[in-house]
């Protein structure tokens, strides 16, 4: 192997000794965490589910990377912080990475390189993309033991700002930016990722979410057929072509709904009263919610509507949810909706930890592809946090901290015939815990 370690260089002396730095400290590399990281693919197999969704249709004795390799490479990739494509130029060589996708740290092939990666992530034909996309809504329902009898699912599209001009990509102007609006689908009480769609850049029409909610019912009752699934979010999705098909399938739904002059009138006489024992009993706030019977022009028949009405010191505000649920209206609105912000928080981990928006490929096909690589990273590090003892600090904490912690660890590979050592540092704070998590991921047998 040709030597391209640099020279040398000094910097300032410590304790009256020169001091000299330099870049042969032998095989190394900053991301021991990758040991984990197989581990926990081994376990979910969420790369193999995948690359098996995309079919690889090509000559196996004419390819070096086989689309299994090529998904761990990627996904490992972003799990360990490096997003963009363009890194495995130089990761390729990293003895970690390498071990992680199976092959010798020193006399293994290289990994694939940047316009290997580029191919894998244009590749793949519209029904092959619909294929990876749904892979995801069959890994989340693998990983439960037993169907569960009812889940709640939030939906929600987040921002993905663009600099150029993709497919898709539309002018918004509420966040003044030309964007991608993708359409993300949590489940809150596990913190997993159901489903990742691209979409244009504006609020979503009536017809397309309904088309969403029929696709992803559809492929979640394959599994769990008797399943009580709801459905929850924003405004944005309370559209009555939603909630008709809801209702024609049994599927229970939460949405937020706008408000107008006829929801105000229905609750003025609830305001009034609320307004004025505010200040009869002299309290900065004071707060109820109500439940009545509402009907749009537009709506064929009426529905419960729950109005969360709060009076302040600087005067009344007033929030709606329509839904089909049974239960107290302050239950409704301050337990089961108000549990969908925690579903944004999830977004923010996968969007500014994981970088799931970098997607700037011109093909919305490519940009679907990295969508579902980097949850693919999102699953492979919540499998890791999954498998730190609950007793410890780190076992609600968030993934770039995770990665922090558990996953930028310096380490030394020392290849020989009969077996591959891996140098971790004396001084690993976290020596422990690294060796709990790898016991717990490591497969059961003898």
């Amino acid at each position: 192997m040709t030597d391209n370690s640099l020279l040398p260089f000094d910097l300032p002396a410590v304790a009256g000794r020169k001091l000299t730095v330099d870049f042969d400290g032998g095989r190394l590399s900053s991301d021991a965490g990758l040991l984990l990281l197989r581990e926990a693919d081994r376990q979910l197999g969420i790369c193999d589910r995948i690359a098996e969704a995309m079919r690889d249709t090509r000559d196996p004795d004419r390819i070096a990377h086989t689309a299994v390799d090529l998904v761990r490479t990627r996904a490992f990739a972003i799990a360990c912080g490096y997003e963009d494509g363009n890194d495995l130029g130089t990761l390729r060589h990293d003895p970690l990475l390498k071990i992680a996708t199976g092959r010798a740290p020193d006399s293994g092939a290289p990994l694939a390189s940047q316009p290997t990666i580029s191919r894998l992530e244009n590749a793949p034909s519209f029904r092959a993309v619909a294929r990876m996309t749904f892979a995801l809504i069959d890994q989340f329902c693998a990983s439960f033991a037993k169907p569960p009898r009812a889940i709640t699912l939030d939906v929600d599209d987040t921002l993905d700002e663009v600099h150029g001009c993709q497919q898709l990509s539309f002018w918004n102007a509420h966040y003044d930016c030309r964007c991608f609006l993708p359409i993300q689908v949590w489940h809150v009480e596990t913190g997993l990722p159901v489903c990742v769609l691209l979409r244009k850049g504006k609020t979503p029409s009536g017809t397309e979410v309904r088309m969403l909610a029929r696709h992803l019912v559809k492929r979640i009752r394959r599994h769990w057929p008797r399943t009580r699934i709801t459905l929850r979010g924003d405004s944005h999705y309370g559209r009555k072509e939603l909630m008709v098909w809801c209702e024609d399938n049994s599927v229970d739904y939460i949405f937020g709904l706008a408000g107008n002059d006829v929801l105000a009138a229905l609750c003025r006489a609830a305001t009034d009263a609320l307004c004025v024992r505010r200040v009869v009993e002299g309290v900065e706030r004071l707060r109820r919610c109500i439940s009545l019977r509402y009907a749009a022009k537009s709506w064929k028949r009426p529905r419960r509507v729950i109005a969360r009405m709060e009076a302040t010191a600087l005067g009344l505000d007033i929030r709606y949810v329509v839904t089909s649920l049974d239960g107290g209206p302050r239950y409704l609105y301050d337990v089961v909706y108000c549990q969908r912000g925690e579903a944004e928080n999830l977004i923010k981990q996968l969007k500014c930890q994981l970088a799931c928006d970098r997607t700037s490929c011109s093909s919305p096909l490519a940009n679907q592809v990295r969508l579902v690589l980097h949850t693919a990273a999102y699953w492979l590090l919540w499998q890791v946090r999954s498998a730190i003892p609950k007793t410890s600090p780190l076992a609600r904490c968030e993934l770039g901290t995770l990665r922090l912690k558990l996953v930028k660890i310096a380490a030394r590979v020392v290849e020989r015939a009969r077996r591959i050592r891996v140098h971790l540092p004396a001084s690993c704070p976290l020596e422990p815990l690294f060796r709990s998590v790898a016991g717990a991921l490591m497969p059961a047998g003898p």
